[in-house]
């Protein structure tokens, strides 16, 4: 029978490919492969993508590792310089840009060169972002690099998310492996099944349930800022805004841009978290500690006046009266409630220009990411019973309907994990009508995005939710935004370009790009400031205790524009969550 240890084996001369889906565990199993391999005293060379070499040395160490002998443990950062993050300088690190496939292989020859000997392991965690940057490149990378470096004598084993590339690259990838195995979750049992291999027959192994070394929820890091959180409430309802130089309303195009940049690391996985988070946050609506921060008359409201049962139409319709009002002062939409097509425990509301989907029609799935959950934690919040509700849409702009509605109910609604898991074609699809749309802006000045009734700019709650939580969802929310930002930055660049517009003429009509969509009050000289930048006012609010550059996906993309542009990199060298007056980046 093959064992764990036997299947964590990796033969020399041959390459192992691991698949899985976001978060089975992928990251753990290489992480035990390492322990394994350097306890034989093996030199490895760990390829890291998605998070820092410091990171990856934690979690070893706290799985056992220990000091080893100079030269034995070696990484490729892949992750800091393409994200723009500024790090000290390791000994035992060679750095690369995921964005470049070329780099990694040099790193990976000097690294090889230093090590001097053949017998290395090669750990690659994991091909899925230079998939993202390079697309079918990647099959070429495999061959020339990881595959030529196994039949030197050395052993390869290279992650690959599944659902996040085109299924024919992912089968394309297996074939040029010498070995497959798959990871997968059944009734929340993990399990390791080699489809192929060089030296174990096709077999299926139970694995041990851990948690992946990267969590997503972190509750903990939620902490009102009082004096920030009455000023949101007044800027809410129409008051004196937050930013006090560019106003509380942005374009719609930007918070959208950076969320769906970001859902392609995770197409399935991090629709299902979005929904759990804003379903979460709409539950907040019966929280004390919030509610002190809302005028009287809205604590009056949310306290006595709202049903404390939404079984029944003419409750419900209470609720989603409160809920249109909101969306029409955010311009995130225009709500009713179909009272007729309503029952008892089953609920319908429509969203005519939904800020979420417009601009998306007949991309081939829902898209709306916000009312629906929220609305459902809502309900929960209300109700004395506290029953678990849900929502899923029922007709969806992005269906091709001219307007979106959704149902809500309470209990489980057995079509929502369907409906919430992207395919990664039709995330590329609403990537690229996004990219398309800016470039017409960036070259002829084209609009990027215009509804009929209520305009381009939504207010800064509406960006709120499309860009994420960054502090609540953890650190691999936080890679995605990071690298989604700096694909996206980069292919603005070389479509720049390729368009034949010079460099600083490119990087003139970006900024210009940005404070057109309001995005805070932008200049560039010797760097680039951004006051009042709307990407970091959740954190602000809601996550006091952080105290850091927390600008992700903004310096994602002005590193991925400025190395597309003018092959420099971007860091963040003062950012107003960390205390300074603005956010800014400097060029190196």
């Amino acid at each position: 029978m093959v064992s764990l240890a036997q299947i964590r084996e990796v033969p020399l001369r041959k390459m192992v490919l691991l698949v899985g889906p976001p978060g089975v565990g992928k990251s753990a199993f290489c992480e035990q492969v390492v322990l394994q391999n350097l306890a034989i005293d093996r030199p490895i060379i760990y390829v890291a993508t998605e998070y820092c070499p410091s990171d990856a040395e934690m979690a070893l160490k706290k799985r056992g590792l220990r000091e080893v002998e100079p030269g034995l443990l070696n990484f490729v950062d892949a992750y800091n310089q393409t994200v723009g993050v500024s790090v000290r300088d390791r000994l035992d690190t060679v750095r690369a840009d995921c964005s470049n496939l070329s780099s990694i292989d040099i790193a990976i020859s000097k690294l090889s060169e230093r090590i001097g000997r053949k017998g290395v392991l090669l750990v690659f965690d994991s091909l899925t972002s230079p998939y993202m940057f390079s697309g079918s490149e990647i099959l070429r990378f495999i061959t020339q690099t990881l595959s030529s470096y196994a039949a030197k004598g050395n052993a390869v084993l290279a992650c690959v998310d599944e659902g996040c590339s085109k299924s024919e690259d992912l089968v394309t990838m297996m074939s040029l492996s010498n070995g497959v195995i798959r990871m997968e979750i059944v009734e929340d049992k993990r399990f390791l099944k080699v489809v192929k291999h060089p030296t174990l027959r096709p077999t299926v192994v139970e694995v041990p349930s851990e948690p992946e070394r990267i969590g997503l929820f972190e509750y903990s890091a939620m902490r009102f800022d009082p004096a920030s959180m009455r000023q949101f409430a007044k800027s809410h309802l129409g008051g004196e805004p937050m930013r006090r130089e560019v106003g509380d309303f942005v374009n719609l195009f930007w918070p959208n841009f950076a969320h769906w940049s970001c859902m392609l690391w995770d197409p399935k996985g991090f629709p299902r978290m979005i929904y759990e988070l804003n379903r979460q946050e709409g539950s907040l609506i019966a929280d004390p500690e919030l509610q002190q921060y809302f005028p009287w008359y809205m604590r009056l409201l949310l306290r006595f006046l709202l049903p404390k049962d939404l079984s029944e139409v003419k409750n419900m319709k209470k609720l989603v009266t409160q809920y249109a009002g909101e969306a029409s002062n955010e311009r995130s939409g225009i709500m009713e409630y179909l009272e007729d097509a309503s029952k008892t425990d089953e609920h319908y509301v429509r969203l005519y220009e939904s800020s979420d989907c417009w601009g998306f029609d007949n991309i081939g799935a829902t898209i709306a990411s916000r009312f629906p959950p929220e609305m459902a934690g809502s309900c929960k919040g209300c109700e004395k019973e506290e029953r678990e509700w849900n929502a899923v849409e029922t007709k969806c702009i992005g269906l091709g309907d001219p307007y979106c509605e959704f149902k809500l109910v309470p209990g489980e609604i057995d079509e929502l994990k369907g409906s919430l898991e992207k395919d990664a074609s039709v995330v590329e699809r609403i990537h690229e009508r996004l990219m398309q749309r800016l470039i017409a802006f960036l070259l002829e000045r084209k609009p990027l995005v215009e509804r009929p009734r209520l305009g381009s700019d939504v207010h800064i709650h509406v960006a709120f939710h499309a860009m994420g939580f960054p502090h609540l969802a953890g650190e691999r929310y936080r890679m995605a935004q990071r690298m989604g930002g700096a694909r996206a930055g980069k292919e603005v660049g070389e479509r720049l370009m390729d368009a034949g517009i010079g460099e600083d003429e490119a990087l003139n009509r970006v900024i210009n790009f940005l404070q057109h969509c309001k995005v805070g009050k932008v200049s560039m000289d010797e760097t680039i400031r951004i006051r009042e930048n709307v990407e970091i006012l959740r954190t602000k609010l809601f996550a006091t205790k952080i105290k850091e550059p927390c600008c992700y996906f903004t310096t994602g993309f002005l590193n991925g524009l400025f190395s597309a542009v003018r092959n420099q990199h971007v860091k963040e060298a003062k950012c107003a969550v960390a205390g300074d007056p603005y956010c800014e980046w400097e060029f190196r």
